[in-house]
């Protein structure tokens, strides 16, 4: 699902938020507060979570899909 326009920065980024503790919990609890925080602060401001976006195509508190 990646976009043509991903840079390297971009994949480095995002993998700081699959490392971090607040996105890892909030995708695999989906529930509690550092969810909320995840779902609704960090997306706007927090970068990592913004290059997650771009590189997956999923929000950062959105479960990482079971293939």
């Amino acid at each position: 699902m990646e976009n043509q326009n991903v840079t390297e920065k971009d994949q480095e980024m995002a993998q700081v938020c699959l490392n971090c503790p607040c996105g890892k919990s909030a995708r695999q609890e989906q529930q509690g507060f550092l969810y909320s925080c995840v779902k609704n602060f960090t997306e706007g401001i927090c970068p990592f979570c913004q290059a997650y976006e771009r590189v997956y195509g999923r929000k950062a508190h959105e479960p990482i899909p079971v293939q």
